[in-house]
């Protein structure tokens, strides 16, 4: 039989600070509709599979938008600009917004699961829930994508050491 050796465990705030060491694009998560809406920015989003188009969101479940997901059963990944910090802000709760007063100051529309997607984004995926694994706090949602809206013509905004960044749209380090 194998000998259990126990682990030392991770100091959560080294953690936290390594993670910080990973940029990341910024989303805004919506959900709900009408006066129901609400949302979250995310850097914890990421495509799952090309198969059957779907992606990977986490939320931490007491986050105001958790019963709101699991009530409506489909969100809208916004991936933002970089002229959109100031939606990350607002969905970030940093000014203090909650649900619906998030939308002000930027322009949205309806999809057809009735999610609201941010005019001008990067990209819009509209998803409906299909699986949600509970880990710890956190709520690991797996959307599939039901449609997409995309453009080319921007970049990203971009989430690094804890402050937004924005890339120079200059050619990097090619393989």
């Amino acid at each position: 039989m194998p000998e259990v050796t126990t682990r030392p465990v991770v100091d959560q705030s080294v953690f936290k600070l390594s993670m910080r060491h990973l940029a990341g694009a910024v989303s805004v998560i919506t959900v709900g509709e009408g006066e129901e809406r609400t949302g979250f920015t995310a850097t914890s989003v990421s495509s799952l599979s090309a198969d059957r188009p779907s992606v990977i969101v986490s939320l931490n479940r007491k986050s105001s938008s958790w019963p709101v997901v699991e009530r409506y059963r489909r969100f809208c990944v916004n991936v933002l600009t970089a002229d959109q910090q100031h939606v990350a802000q607002s969905f970030a709760g940093f000014d203090g917004r909650r649900g619906i007063e998030r939308y002000q100051d930027a322009q949205w529309h309806s999809l057809s699961t009735g999610t609201s997607a941010l005019k001008d984004a990067l990209t819009v995926l509209d998803c409906e829930l299909e699986t949600v694994l509970n880990h710890h706090s956190h709520a690991i949602l797996i959307g599939r994508v039901c449609a997409i809206e995309t453009r080319e013509d921007v970049l990203p905004l971009l989430y690094w050491r804890g402050g937004y960044r924005r890339l120079s749209g200059e050619a990097g380090i090619r393989a």
